[in-house]
């Protein structure tokens, strides 16, 4: 019987291809954090000859880490990020900024770049999103599942967010792979933008909602739905539970009652 199973359980890893590691990927996006902000680098560097040479280095480890698994196609992929490195910096920069303005008890940028969990997720996040746009996706997801780990973010490298983006505290905030947030949006601890349905069937289908520019969302909010709009400038209160567009400009609250004998509900106030 035992021999049996120890045989089924060789075929399956006969049968499957290489898969990567996800120790050497969080350790390549660590170290290439810490290249591009120096707050997060744990090695000091005595020249720029040695810099560059660490920095070539996470070329050659990010082809071998592509190599290393059967269902990715590396080709080119490796110059690509590469050379969009640049751009990826400055929208960094830009979230740097967004969160700091956006936290009176950040008292610098080079504590938010080292210490906030939110922006250590955004990090991977617009790393992911660019190697997920080439076409490769098992390490964009391990990028974003291995933030998701150390931060409690969960922002699929899919979604599309747009600059200025900031996370304040984070933990528990889920963000969907159809996910359109725009510029100047502000999450809170606690948020879901998610679908309104796992159906398996609406894979391909817009799942998750449009959040426009200039937004703010309070902790734990749910906002649901591919076709559920929040309009610019709006605020969405904590807890709210919103599975239908409001217009821009709106303030949305949910409004908490202690229910009675008489069964009075909770009820949801919205001001546009």
């Amino acid at each position: 019987m035992e021999s049996s199973f120890i045989h089924k359980l060789f075929e399956q890893h006969q049968k499957t291809g290489k898969c990567l590691s996800p120790e050497v990927v969080a350790k390549w996006l660590n170290e290439l954090l810490g290249v591009l902000y120096p707050e997060r680098s744990t090695v000091k560097f005595d020249n720029e000859a040695d810099f560059t040479q660490h920095y070539e280095s996470l070329k050659v480890i990010l082809d071998d880490i592509l190599c290393s698994c059967s269902e990715e196609k590396p080709e080119g992929i490796v110059t690509a990020f590469f050379q969009q490195l640049p751009s990826i910096k400055a929208a960094l920069d830009l979230d740097l900024e967004a969160t700091f303005l956006g936290d009176p008890a950040a008292k610098t940028k080079q504590v938010v770049a080292r210490s906030y969990p939110g922006f250590y997720a955004i990090s991977a996040y617009r790393i992911a999103h660019a190697l997920d746009k080439m076409g490769t996706h098992l390490v964009p997801r391990a990028l974003t599942e291995y933030a998701h780990t150390q931060t409690g973010i969960d922002i699929h490298p899919s979604a599309a967010i747009g600059e200025y983006f900031c996370i304040d505290h984070g933990t528990g905030i889920v963000v969907g792979e159809t996910t359109v947030i725009g510029r100047h949006v502000k999450l809170y601890q606690g948020v879901t933008l998610g679908a309104l349905s796992v159906d398996k069937k609406d894979a391909t289908s817009k799942r998750h909602p449009t959040i426009e520019d200039e937004v703010v969302i309070y902790a734990g909010a749910t906002i649901l739905g591919g076709t559920t709009t929040v309009g610019k400038g709006s605020v969405i209160g904590g807890n709210v539970w919103l599975t239908r567009s409001v217009p821009a400009g709106s303030k949305v609250y949910y409004s908490a009652s202690m229910s009675d004998e008489s069964g009075k509900t909770d009820r949801i106030t919205i001001k546009s």
